[in-house]
C-alpha cells in the first residue's frame, strides 16, 4: 500500500517507441478507481480480449466491476483481480497500438503478479485465480477492525531506528517506499505506540502520519498465519509458470530480481505477503538497468517515489496519456 505526498515495441502502424532499455512498473492495491480501463476497453481489442479471459477465469464480470459504481471494488476479494486485469489489458493496448517494447519489470505489492504476466512468467487466467485467493486469504487472516495501517511521510526517516523502536510491538514496517515514506502494520490497539515512538525519533522534524483505508494490516507478521494455504494456491494454480521469465522481474520480498528458479519464485510471493516490500530496492535495481521507467496503472503513486532516487518516472493512466507518453499511436 502507499499514499502520495506532496514530494514525493514491434508496433502496427508504424509509431515504434525509442530503441531505450525500458522499465514498465505497476502500482498494487489502493490504486483501483470505478471507471478505470474503460477508454482502452472501449478503444482497442487487445484490451477487450483482456477484460473477456478474467471474467471467463473468474465467473465474474469483470468490465462491470471495474467500470461501474461497484462496491466490490473496495472489497480486497475483488480489488486484487479487477486491478491486475485492468493494469494487464492497458499494457497490451499500449504494446499493441503505440509500440511499447521494454526489457524489465517491477510491481507494487499486488503490482508484483501483473509485472509477472508482463513479463510472461504467469498466464494472466492463472494471475487473477491466484490474487482472488491472495486477497481472500489476506482479509481473513485478521479480524476486521483489529489491524491498522499508516502511512509515515517526513524527511530523513530513520528506518533501522524505528524498527529498534517498535520491535516489541504487534506492528512492523509494511512498506518500504521511498526517502520519504514508508508504512506502518499491525494491531490498531499498539499502532498509537508505535506512531508515537516514530515521533520521538523524529524529534518533531515534520513528520505526518496517515492512516490507510485498508481491511487488514498487509505485509506484516500478522499475515503469517496464511503463508502456508497460499503457497499451496501458487502450486496448484501456477502450473505453467514460466519460472525463467521472472528474472527481469522485481521481488518485493528480496529488493532484487527474480533467480528464475520455479521453486524459488513461489516462496518469494508467499514470503511477499508477511514482508516488507523493499520497494525503495526495487526501484534502484530496474533504474541500474534502465533509462527509462513507465508507471502503468489505474493511479500514478510510483512516479512520486521514482522522483526520490532522480528518476523522472512517466505514467500511463488514460489513452490521452498512453499517446502523451509514447508520443504517438493508433489514430483516434
Amino acid at each position: 500500500m502507499f499514499i502520495m505526498s506532496a514530494r514525493d515495441r514491434a508496433p502496427p502502424k508504424g509509431n515504434a517507441m525509442p530503441q531505450v532499455s525500458t522499465a514498465v512498473v505497476f502500482p498494487g492495491q489502493g490504486s483501483q478507481r470505478h471507471g478505470m480501463g474503460q477508454d482502452f476497453h472501449d478503444r482497442f481489442l487487445p484490451a477487450r480480449r483482456v477484460y473477456e479471459e478474467a471474467s471467463e477465469a473468474l465467473g465474474l464480470d469483470m468490465p462491470a466491476l471495474c467500470f461501474k459504481s461497484d462496491e466490490r471494488l473496495n472489497l480486497t476479494e475483488y480489488a486484487q483481480p479487477a486491478i491486475l486485469t485492468t493494469e494487464v489489458a492497458m499494457f497490451r493496448a499500449v504494446q499493441a497500438e503505440f509500440g511499447l517494447l521494454a526489457s524489465h519489470y517491477g510491481g507494487h505489492s499486488l503490482g508484483e503478479y501483473t509485472a509477472l504476466v508482463a513479463a510472461g512468467a504467469l498466464a494472466l487466467h492463472e494471475a487473477v485465480q491466484i490474487v482472488r485467493a491472495r486477497g481472500c486469504l489476506m482479509q481473513a487472516a485478521v479480524e476486521v477492525g483489529r489491524g491498522s495501517m499508516v502511512a509515515v511521510i517526513g524527511e530523513g526517516l530513520d528506518l533501522e531506528a524505528v524498527q529498534i523502536a517498535i520491535k516489541d510491538l504487534q506492528v512492523s514496517i509494511a512498506n518500504d517506499n521511498s526517502a520519504h515514506q514508508f508504512v506502518l502494520s499491525g494491531l490498531a490497539d499498539e499502532m498509537r505506540v508505535a506512531q508515537q515512538r516514530v515521533g520521538e525519533i523524529a524529534g518533531g522534524a515534520g513528520v505526518r502520519f496517515v492512516e490507510l483505508e485498508v481491511s487488514a494490516p498487509f505485509h506484516s507478521p500478522l499475515m503469517s498465519t496464511i503463508e502456508r494455504a497460499f503457497e499451496e494456491v501458487l502450486r496448484e494454480t501456477a502450473k505453467c509458470l514460466h519460472a525463467g521469465a521472472a528474472r527481469v522481474v522485481t521481488s518485493n520480498y528480496t529488493g532484487g530480481f527474480h533467480d528464475g528458479h520455479a521453486a524459488s519464485v513461489i516462496e518469494k510471493l508467499t514470503r511477499q505477503i508477511s514482508h516488507t516490500v523493499r520497494w525503495r530496492s526495487n526501484m534502484k535495481a530496474l533504474a541500474g538497468r534502465c533509462s527509462r521507467v513507465i508507471e502503468i496503472g489505474p493511479g500514478r503513486p510510483l512516479r512520486g517515489f521514482f522522483r526520490t532516487i532522480g528518476v523522472d518516472a512517466e505514467s500511463i493512466t488514460s489513452v490521452a496519456s498512453a499517446k502523451r507518453v509514447t508520443g504517438g499511436g493508433a489514430d483516434f
